[in-house]
């Protein structure tokens, strides 16, 4: 398929996007370019619609995964999460209707609750999303852009709650056997992705994406039910450990 991705030059980008280029066509929308030079690049800004809409021309699936700023503290920055996580997700997912594209994937956060997460159990999807925090609401709002595509335009859109993206080999290394975690190493970022960009299931759908292998804070039965889909990567045991040097 050809993939139009929208922020596709951030971190989770870098983390995913060389997996999901062995499968599709990428063209990555950023203001600066991507990691990889063989990938499509179309410069633009998610609260351009003409840019977004030339952007869409020709694609067949649409991957929104912009982020704003991290400087929390900043009035910037809360502007800047609104602008990417509302704002630029509805404009984004009008441009792909308009270009006929009819199905999408959001890279949304387990941050729509709120709390710490590490403290509670998630049962399931259905769970309302309760996050106060702005970033966490402008999420859960970007969640909500999602399902007016899908009653309005009739789009069939995944909403991927994700929980920390990290590189494998950190993954590896920051994470204890039988200690719950929820970061997700990236390469089973990627496979959710892959899978979420293939499964229509007709109108919105949510999914809890962690690296809880274990299950005892996120319960990803659904991911499984649905898209094939839970974490692979383990924690090295004691005999996986490099021995350490005195």
């Amino acid at each position: 398929m050809r993939v139009l991705v929208v922020g596709g030059s951030g971190y989770v980008g870098s983390l995913v996007l060389p997996m999901l280029a062995q499968h599709h066509v990428l063209r990555v929308f950023d203001l600066r370019p991507p990691s990889e030079s063989q990938w499509e690049y179309a410069e633009g800004s998610i609260g351009d619609f003409h840019a977004l809409r030339r952007a869409a021309e020709g694609m067949d699936v649409l991957l929104y995964m912009a982020m704003g700023s991290k400087e929390f503290a900043t009035p910037e920055a809360i502007a800047t999460n609104f602008d990417v996580n509302v704002k630029g997700v509805y404009l984004a997912l009008l441009a792909a209707h308009e270009a006929s594209i009819t199905h999408a994937v959001y890279t949304s956060s387990m941050s729509v609750y709120d709390g710490d997460l590490m403290t509670q159990y998630f049962a399931d999807e259905d769970m309302p999303p309760d996050a106060t925090h702005f970033y966490g609401l402008t999420k859960r709002m970007g969640e909500d852009m999602c399902r007016n595509a899908a009653q309005v335009w009739n789009m069939s859109v995944n909403a991927l709650r994700l929980c920390h993206p990290t590189p494998d080999d950190r993954w590896r290394a920051e994470t204890t056997p039988n200690v719950p975690t929820i970061a997700t190493a990236g390469s089973d970022v990627a496979r959710a992705l892959l899978v979420a960009l293939e499964y229509r299931g007709g109108g919105f759908e949510a999914f809890m994406i962690g690296g809880d292998y274990r299950q005892k804070i996120l319960n990803m039965a659904k991911a499984r039910r649905l898209l094939d889909w839970e974490p692979l990567l383990r924690p090295p045991t004691t005999d996986d450990r490099p021995p350490e040097t005195v």
